[in-house]
């Protein structure tokens, strides 16, 4: 309601008429008119401190901000005592925080202050705005080294675009679309080494006549995680939908169900790279705030266990919004209008450097800075998984008006960089060695410091595609497997890998075979001190997963052989192969696995997979292998 005090400032009794014309103008919804009638009060009386008010509040009504801007400031100088003018001081700081212009909003913020009690609700408002324009003030001096940028022209289709997220790979993009006749869409677009392609419906199963958007991707682009409002299906205002791609068709939506979704206000999802736990923004009761940050985890059943705050310091007595769960698990993205920041909603990051559920595990979250942030409210941001780069969405203004919204992209600061853990991505195609068939084999990434499984995802039955994140910094052992064939076991040393390349590696698996006809496979994940047979400590990652095989295969027969390279004498490499194959049958047997299932043979230096010329080579050459009798 616009500010309608009686006209007792004013001398004379024509510019208390147009006053008050002015004023029954406006409740005519004739706001143009009644600026009019308000600009001739204050002609007639310049001293006229209620139209001067007046005059601004229908400036700042029209969007003229300027206009109104330059009312309340002369209201103020007609009556500096904020006890009097409180509403002109109030309106002049909103404008001038509004457009970032806190070297003038602080003096005014400061005065308005002197007019309440120091613990009253009001002066605490007014304190937090200080703290607004201060830190403003500083963020602008210090600006981030960022040059935010448009994605694509070929993607601006529609009236608007937001929360645009990515595959690991970057190859995938989707975002939601405002049309003209305010549906909201999602879309997906490709990239195709140069540029994007036109955006599309990302699928007639998911966009309906009513609106979807915010949505989350799995880093490989299988999984989508949206949110729906007014759907029928739904158990309250917003609701969260999952719909997986198999081949190049999505699944009809599900709702997530009473478990995760209310009858309050679920939206805003993010998914980690695995698909397995989802960070969202709700309103329902339990909560710090109004609307705070949660957590749901999905268990081996495929269930999605009952939603955790997550609390402080994370989550603040006001508003958090559109979390970003980076794909290295540990640096979370959200904005929030309850951090001190720059106004409205700022983006900040908070870390989990453990990865574990315990209280307090976030750090203390982090503004972004300007550029990133600014004035306006910044809605959300996805950092891809290399860490270099950000996307997010624009509001592109006009004399202080939001247009549109178009998807924008920037480097990520060094200062960001250091904190953003990169990841890798791997990809490629699962397929039957012989036949070229695709298969839907399961993939775990396991470190083999912790023995802890970091990604276990399941490659595209019709297509055998796969793509999973691999952390940097540490060693791992990847397992591709499906019944019916041999496992295959990959190696990443990433000790002192920092940047996030992505690899590419397709992935033949062999039937099980006997005879002359039975593929041999590498143990790639058997580790020996140079020269010894004693196994490794992190080679039981890989002994256990060939203990589930022959549990699994129960009728099956085994060779352990090993291989070493040509350095030394023939003798003794011949005597130390043979040594660690025993060791290998050895804690199979300790395992459960009968001994006559398994045999050791040592072929010393005479079966190098490659010549002996180089370290490299010798590395392959020194191996374990294993291959059904």
């Amino acid at each position: 309601m616009l500010y309608a005090p009686c006209p007792t400032h004013a001398q004379d009794s024509k510019a208390r008429d147009l006053y008050v014309q002015g004023n029954k103008l406006f409740t005519e919804r004739k706001p143009e008119e009644a600026i009019t009638f308000m600009q001739e009060a204050i002609k007639r009386s310049p001293e006229f401190l209620d139209a001067h008010i007046k005059l601004g509040q229908l400036y700042e009504f029209r969007k003229r901000y300027e206009a109104a801007l330059a009312s309340f400031q002369n209201a103020i100088r007609l009556q500096p005592d904020p006890a009097v003018t409180g509403v002109a001081f109030q309106s002049v700081s909103s404008l001038l925080m509004r457009q970032g212009r806190y070297a003038e909003a602080l003096p005014v913020l400061e005065r308005y202050l002197t007019a309440f009690a120091p613990q009253s609700a009001q002066a605490s408002r007014i304190q937090r705005l200080i703290a607004t324009a201060k830190f403003g003030q500083e963020a602008m001096q210090n600006p981030q080294s960022v040059t935010p940028r448009p994605v694509s022209p070929t993607l601006q289709t529609t009236l608007s675009q937001y929360f645009p997220v990515l595959t690991a790979d970057e190859q995938t993009l989707v975002f939601t679309a405002l049309k003209a006749e305010g549906d909201e869409d999602l879309q997906v677009s490709t990239f195709t080494g140069e540029t994007w392609n036109a955006p599309v419906s990302i699928s007639q199963a998911i966009n309906t006549p009513d609106n979807e958007g915010t949505a989350s991707l799995s880093a490989d682009g299988r999984m989508l995680v949206y949110t729906a409002c007014q759907n029928r299906a739904g158990l309250g205002g917003c609701d969260l939908y999952v719909s997986r791609k198999t081949g190049s068709e999505w699944s009809a939506p599900q709702n997530l169900g009473p478990v995760v979704n209310s009858r309050f206000y679920e939206s805003q999802p993010s998914l980690s790279a695995d698909g397995r736990r989802l960070y969202f923004v709700s309103d329902r009761p339990g909560g710090l705030g109004k609307r705070d940050v949660w957590r749901t985890d999905l268990d081996p059943d495929g269930n999605w266990q009952t939603p955790v705050n997550l609390g402080a310091p994370v989550n603040t007595p006001f508003n958090e919004a559109s979390p970003f769960i980076h794909a290295n698990g540990r640096s979370l993205f959200f904005a929030s209008d309850g951090h001190v920041g720059m106004g409205g909603y700022d983006l900040f990051v908070s870390d989990n450097p453990t990865g574990t559920d315990a209280p307090k595990s976030w750090s203390q979250p982090v503004n972004l800075g300007y550029p990133i942030n600014n004035a306006d409210d910044q809605a959300s941001l996805f950092v891809t998984a290399n860490g270099t780069r950000a996307y997010y969405s624009y509001e592109e203004q006009k004399e202080g008006v939001s247009q549109k919204s178009r998807l924008y992209m920037f480097d990520l600061p060094e200062s960001l960089r250091e904190r953003v853990k990169p990841v890798s991505y791997l990809k490629g195609t699962i397929v039957d060695a012989r036949t070229k068939k695709p298969l839907p084999a399961t993939i775990e990434l396991i470190d083999l410091a912790t023995k802890q499984v970091i990604n276990r995802i399941t490659a595209d039955a019709q297509t055998g595609q796969y793509t999973s994140v691999l952390p940097s910094g540490g060693e791992y052992a990847l397992y591709v497997s499906v019944p019916g064939y041999l496992f295959k076991s990959l190696s990443f040393d990433f000790t002192r890998k920092t940047k996030g390349d992505g690899l590419t590696l397709s992935v033949p698996l062999e039937p099980i075979s006997t005879g002359k006809d039975a593929a041999r496979e590498t143990l790639n994940n058997i580790f020996f001190e140079s020269g010894r047979y004693d196994l490794a400590d992190k080679s039981r990652t890989e002994l256990s997963r060939l203990v589930d095989f022959l549990k699994t295969n129960p009728t099956v027969k085994i060779e352990i052989a090993g291989h070493t390279d040509d350095q030394g004498e023939a003798a003794t490499n011949l005597n130390l192969s043979k040594k660690r194959a025993q060791a290998v049958v050895d804690y199979l047997a300790k395992a459960g696995i009968e001994a006559g299932r398994i045999q050791a043979t040592g072929y010393g230096e005479t079966k190098p997979l490659v010549p002996n010329t180089t370290e490299e080579n010798r590395r392959l050459n020194r191996r374990i292998e294993w291959h059904v009798l």
